[in-house]
């Protein structure tokens, strides 16, 4: 299975709707790859809070249509990072009242949405993401399909890593593969890298990691974006600034892995 992560750059001066025709185009030349992993928020921005509710769309919205069409252009499964979700009108906008989510896409290789998530653990500590969004409420995993074997991917977002537990909730609900879009920032890129291993040793699962390049909302992103095997080994790893980072991945050495070291059965609390 390959997998190709964009770790995407960019900053304040860009328009939104340049840096989605941009990351689109970026996306249809992912010839080859089975699976491509965009960061959160790089149309929004995430940490341009004030913007967050003027660029707030629908899931059928102008971004995930422009990367689904991408998508089905190279067949290939997009995780399209996350968008600023608007409730559709008539709809339940979350017991907050807000009507707006932090909410990652995964789309199939035909350019239809199979999944989205909700990002459960909301950044800022009362400010922020706190302030502005509603919390997701469930975990979601999809099935994937290669010609090298299939894989159950368990979707998560950015904040999310610092939680072991939503992370073993994926495991049990049979994840073998996470894929982690983000926008952690420079100040603690070593906690980006170190988590994400974890997050793989402890569940004996891949991890993808897609961070985002760039200094915007006089934030500089962390970058580092990695791919860890199943046994922690980071398989590739990024610089600071963009670029597209290529990883293989053996679904079936993660099934190896666990029978020859079962670690998971021995799980007492």
């Amino acid at each position: 299975m390959r997998v190709h992560v964009l770790q995407v750059g960019y900053g304040d001066e860009e328009p939104v709707a340049e840096r989605v025709e941009r990351v689109a185009a970026l996306v249809a030349e992912q010839s080859g790859a089975d699976l491509v992993v965009l960061p959160e928020l790089w149309a929004p921005t995430g940490f341009g809070y004030r913007g967050w509710a003027a660029a707030a769309e629908p899931v059928e919205g102008p971004t995930i249509t422009a990367i689904a069409r991408a998508a089905k252009q190279i067949g290939a499964y997009v995780h399209a990072g996350s968008i600023i979700e608007a409730a559709r009108e008539g709809a339940d906008p979350g017991p907050q009242g807000r009507g707006r989510w932090n909410t990652a896409v995964l789309i199939g290789r035909d350019g239809l949405p199979m999944v989205s998530y909700r990002k459960v653990h909301r950044f800022g500590f009362a400010a922020g993401e706190p302030d502005l969004i509603e919390a997701g409420t469930e975990l979601v995993t999809a099935g994937l399909q290669t010609a090298s074997g299939s894989l159950t991917a368990g979707l998560a977002t950015c904040y999310d890593l610092r939680f072991p537990e939503l992370f073993r909730g994926l495991t049990e609900a049979g994840a073998e593969l996470f894929v982690v879009p983000a926008a952690w920032p420079a100040a603690r890129v070593e906690h980006w890298r170190l988590l994400g291993r974890a997050r793989a040793i402890e569940n004996q699962a891949v991890m993808v990691q897609c961070n985002t390049a760039g200094t915007h909302a006089r934030t500089r992103m962390g970058g580092y974006s990695q791919v860890v095997s199943a046994t922690g080994e980071v398989l590739a790893e990024a610089g600071a600034e963009e670029t597209v980072l290529v990883a293989e991945i053996d679904p079936a050495a993660i099934v190896r892995y666990r029978e020859d070291f079962p670690v998971l059965a021995d799980r007492r609390l």
